[in-house]
């Protein structure tokens, strides 16, 4: 795989190029979470005993299957009735800094396929609401199935922009749409697509249904913005702008266990990072051979 020029010197600034694109380039080890609405980690681990499970660190129901009888796990009998979800590890961070309570109402604001939707309404036990939606028609169909094949019940399911949310809800978890140059090795044609301008155009996105996000969040209510992105314009400078402009906006730090992260991005093109961002997650492929992701945890201290 042949890396653009300006790729190259784009990311070189910012972290070890050769592990980065070593790593971005290397397959991904399939990783699985038990879906507890339906069986537990024990009963699942003796169904798939001919399995190699290797425990994720961050994530008490997530595996890494090192090794096993067939590689094609979607295709497993425990996958159609919904026993587990074929999920990436990093992946599984954004639902666990969120920490749903039973009680909460939730919006899952870019939610298909729904493998965090389903994270959520597993660590709910199917208590609280759920508002997942998605702007593509043709995606939400395959939420639709996922929601139904893991037994999910306290969901809603909507299809609009979501810059047009309104309702007020608890918590908020928005998965933002982005140039998914931490999910290269997932994708290669994402390095062939890739150009300088592309993360800057959908900033502008990002910002908007930040923004929105932001003002349907309850007082004192929590926010969790992420992308499998490594672009500063899509992550570090998306929540500077956005806590310039909102001062009872605050980030709170994640702490998971197990969990290896890098140093947020203090400046950027001149721009000074605000120093809160520094609380937020960012993880390099190479970090925990995962794909990349940022995670930023946002607390509403008071109404606007």
């Amino acid at each position: 795989m042949k890396f653009k020029q300006k790729f190259l010197e784009k990311y070189e600034k910012l972290t070890d190029i050769k592990e980065f694109t070593k790593y971005s380039v290397k397959p991904l080890t399939k990783s699985i979470r038990v879906n507890t609405l339906k069986i537990s980690v024990s009963e699942l681990k003796e169904r798939i005993e001919e399995f190699t499970l290797k425990q994720i660190p961050w994530c008490k129901e997530g595996f890494w299957v090192t090794n096993g009888p067939r590689t094609d796990l979607g295709n497993l009998v425990e996958h159609s009735l919904g026993y587990f979800y074929v999920q990436e590890a990093a992946s599984m961070i954004p639902p666990l800094a969120l920490q749903p309570q039973k009680a909460d109402t939730i919006i899952d604001m870019a939610a298909a396929p729904g493998s965090k939707t389903t994270q959520l309404a597993s660590m709910m036990e199917n208590q609280g609401m759920i508002i997942a939606n998605d702007l593509e028609f043709q995606r939400l169909k395959s939420l639709g199935i996922n929601l139904q094949r893991c037994g999910v019940m306290n969901t809603i399911v909507t299809l609009m922009k979501g810059h047009k949310f309104t309702i007020q809800a608890d918590k908020i978890l928005l998965d933002a749409p982005c140039s998914a140059t931490g999910a290269i090795r997932k994708s290669l044609k994402t390095v062939e697509m890739w150009n300088p301008h592309i993360a800057k155009r959908l900033a502008g996105t990002q910002n908007q249904l930040l923004q929105t996000a932001f003002s349907c969040l309850k007082p004192r209510g929590s926010l969790v913005y992420s992308t499998c992105s490594v672009s500063p314009e899509e992550n570090e400078l998306v929540i500077h702008e956005f806590l310039e402009k909102n001062p009872e906006a605050s980030i709170e730090k994640i702490t998971l266990p197990g969990l290896k992260t890098s140093p947020t991005i203090e400046e950027y093109e001149k721009v000074k990072i605000n120093r809160e961002v520094k609380k937020c997650i960012r993880i390099w492929p190479q970090d925990n051979d995962t794909e990349g992701f940022f995670i930023a945890k946002i607390l509403k201290t008071s109404a606007i």
